[in-house]
């Protein structure tokens, strides 16, 4: 990888920001958000997200003992923030984001938990804790999935991390479902009554796989138990959604608040939007170069995810000229071999576009929000008034939503009909770790390595320490 060296003369460069005070739980309603991915989720992918109407985005989970040992550097021509390990950036952000950023965090124990909480929050909008990766780097020492079968240890983190965060910065959690619905909804219960601001459910058992059907119909029941706790928090579906128009057909049949996509925004971040980018090796791809090398991305990061896009093709010879440019791609050792392919290093004009797309969205949001010269003028008793038909009004569209629900149920041929006692589908023999498979691992100071983290980036950004 090549590294930018900066003078120390330059002041560092303001960095425009989203004008959105804080997350609250209406933040986490009514969205499209992206999915916290092992590197496919690396600042660029975020970034076009953002652009193309992701409302929140989950950063790769990394785990508590790494960020721990990293250093906070700041890029003071582009204002990227990289938290430094001993060789390697472990992961990097830009204020651009932190608005809409969810941290995740992959810990078993809370002590360790808030504090690597508290080396990032500066940086953040919200923390969320890995419940439900069954992969082992996050099963490793009890994190992820094993956290499922552990719900002391699970909520005694999430309590640990809303007692010690600032009322403005968020906690939620990521779950899988367990084998019996029953015993998922007693976790979910303790969950929620930890204090979290959400939650998602990726609706597979642990055991279950990505080619495994995801059993969307059983989210149901967990946000309607949910509503029946009094709380007023989201619930966001996780599994098996194609995009912004597959999201509102999940909406509708599970009540989810709102809808997280993981593999298809691997494939095509722009699939937040109900356009999507199509012909991508021309319409992306290139961009997504110059912002990576603007924001000096590592290289081998930027090329694992660009072998992960695919998208429809609309010309004639778009799939020749997609595998043309993947060749090319998979062959480049630098940025320097795709110069052709990103068609000049214009990235910084590339982020530019992105900061508009992204305050221009707020403000609509807020423009949206605003209200009228009359609704200011309204007296206390006509709020009141206002309050009272407004709870009239969602009392008599319950059964009206129920009603909905029965007629998608209906036209699906009852699909999304769960019988009573059902037991979620938990295979045995799709090699997911079991508890008796976790590893130790030793302190750096003894090791002499970096503890163990699902988030490798690569090189290290020679810029002075903030």
């Amino acid at each position: 990888m090549s590294r930018r060296v900066h003078s120390e003369s330059p002041p560092p460069r303001c960095a425009k920001r989203a004008k959105m005070d804080r997350l609250t739980l209406e933040s986490f309603k009514n969205g499209v958000v992206l999915a916290p991915m092992v590197r496919s989720g690396a600042l660029p992918t975020r970034l076009f997200a953002l652009k193309h109407g992701a409302t929140l985005v989950w950063a790769p989970e990394t785990v508590d003992k790494a960020i721990l040992h990293s250093e906070r550097v700041v890029d003071p021509v582009t204002g990227v923030v990289s938290y430094n390990g001993k060789s390697r950036a472990i992961w990097t952000t830009h204020p651009i984001e932190k608005p809409y950023l969810i941290y995740q965090i992959g810990s078993a124990d809370p002590e360790l938990a808030v504090q690597a909480a508290k080396t990032v929050m500066q940086d953040v909008a919200g923390f969320d804790l890995n419940c439900g990766c069954p992969k082992p780097f996050s099963t490793h020492s009890g994190m992820g999935a094993a956290l499922l079968t552990n719900p002391d240890l699970l909520c005694s983190i999430l309590t640990a991390l809303r007692e010690a965060m600032p009322p403005e910065i968020t906690i939620t959690a990521k779950i899988r479902l367990l084998p019996s619905q029953e015993d998922t909804l007693k976790l979910v219960e303790r969950i929620v009554n930890t204090g979290i601001s959400a939650l998602t459910v990726h609706c597979r058992t642990r055991n279950m796989r990505d080619r495994d059907r995801a059993m969307i119909e059983r989210l149901k029941e967990v946000v309607e138990f949910v509503k029946g706790m009094g709380k007023d928090i989201a619930v966001i579906e996780n599994g098996d959604c194609l995009g912004a128009q597959d999201a509102e057909r999940i909406r509708e049949v599970t009540g989810a608040h709102s809808v997280m996509i993981a593999r298809a925004a691997e494939s095509n971040p722009t699939c937040f939007s109900k356009t999507p980018l199509a012909d991508i090796h021309e319409t992306l791809v290139p961009a997504y170069l110059r912002l990576s090398k603007y924001l000096d991305n590592n290289w081998s990061l930027t090329k694992f995810c660009l072998s992960q896009f695919k998208s429809p093709h609309t010309k004639p010879n778009g799939k020749a000229e997609e595998k043309r440019i993947r060749e090319t791609i998979v062959k480049s050792r630098s940025f320097d071999d795709v110069a052709d392919i990103a068609g000049g290093w214009t990235g910084e004009e590339d982020f530019e576009e992105i900061v508009r797309a992204i305050e221009a969205r707020e403000g609509a949001a807020n423009e949206k929000s605003k209200p009228s010269t009359s609704d200011a003028n309204v007296t206390g008793k006509q709020e009141q008034a206002q309050l009272t038909a407004a709870t009239l009004r969602e009392e008599v569209s319950q059964p009206l939503s129920s009603s909905l629900s029965r007629a998608v149920e209906a036209k699906s041929g009852n699909k999304y009909i769960t019988p009573p006692g059902t037991q979620n589908p938990h295979p045995p023999a799709s090699d997911a770790p079991l508890m008796s498979d976790v590893q130790m691992t030793l302190p750096a100071l003894i090791s002499g390595k970096e503890p163990m983290t699902p988030t490798p980036i690569g090189g290290t950004s020679l810029v002075t320490p903030v």
